[in-house]
C-alpha cells in the first residue's frame, strides 16, 4: 500500500527540507521512495509544492488529487489551496500562519477569512503556531519541523526513526535544535 503525503507552502519556508527528511526516514524504514517537487515562483514568495510517495513498489511521483495521506501546509492559504489533494480520511496538518501572496499585497485580491474553520467542517485539522514556538527555541527557521513533529504523529514510524532522519538530514551545527523543534510539534 502506497502511502501519499504533500508538502505546500511558499519560497524559503523549509518546504524542500522537510520533504527530503521525509524521503529520508521512508528509505531508511526500506520502502520504495519518490519525491517531486514544484517550484513555481518559490524566490518570490510563490507556491511551493513536494510530494512524497512510499510503499513497496512506487510508480510515479505525483499524487493525485484526492490522495494525500497527509497534507502538510505551512501556510493557511496553502492548505486551503491545496485541499483538494487530501483523501476523505486523511490528516491536514496547518501552520497558523498568513504569508500575503503578491496579489493580496497589490490590492487585486483579498485574503480569505476562516480559513482553519473552512477547512475544518470537512477534513481533520490539526494546526500549530510554529513560527511562535520556533522563536521561544531562537530560531525562526526550525518552523517547519514543528509542523514535520505534528504530522509525525500520522505517520507510521517512531520516534526515534524521526530524530535519525532529521539528524541525517540537517547540517550537523543545527541537528540538536531541528530535534527540539520536532519534540515541540510532536507533543503537540
Amino acid at each position: 500500500m502506497t502511502k501519499n503525503i504533500m508538502i505546500v507552502g511558499v519560497g524559503g519556508q523549509g518546504t524542500l527540507l522537510t520533504s527530503r527528511i521525509l524521503g529520508n526516514i521512508t528509505v531508511r524504514a526500506g520502502y520504495d521512495v519518490k519525491l517531486s517537487e514544484v517550484h513555481g515562483m518559490a524566490q518570490r514568495g510563490g507556491s511551493v509544492v513536494t510530494f512524497v510517495r512510499y510503499g513497496e513498489q512506487v510508480a510515479e511521483p505525483i499524487v493525485e488529487e484526492g490522495q494525500a495521506d497527509v497534507l502538510i501546509a505551512f501556510e493557511r492559504l496553502e492548505a486551503l489551496r491545496y485541499a483538494h489533494f487530501l483523501k476523505k480520511d486523511g490528516a491536514m496538518v496547518i501552520n497558523d500562519r498568513r504569508i500575503d501572496p503578491i496579489t493580496v499585497v497589490t490590492g487585486a485580491e483579498q485574503y480569505p477569512e476562516h480559513i482553519i474553520e473552512t477547512l475544518s467542517a470537512e477534513h481533520r485539522v490539526y494546526t500549530v503556531d510554529a513560527l511562535e514556538e520556533a522563536l521561544k527555541l531562537g530560531n525562526a527557521k526550525v518552523f517547519n519541523v514543528i509542523v514535520l513533529g505534528v504530522a509525525a504523529r500520522h505517520m507510521d514510524f517512531s520516534k526515534e526513526d524521526w530524530l535519525a532522519a532529521i539528524e541525517a538530514t540537517v547540517p550537523p551545527k543545527m541537528a540538536e535544535i531541528n530535534k527540539k523543534a520536532f519534540f515541540i510539534g510532536y507533543e503537540q
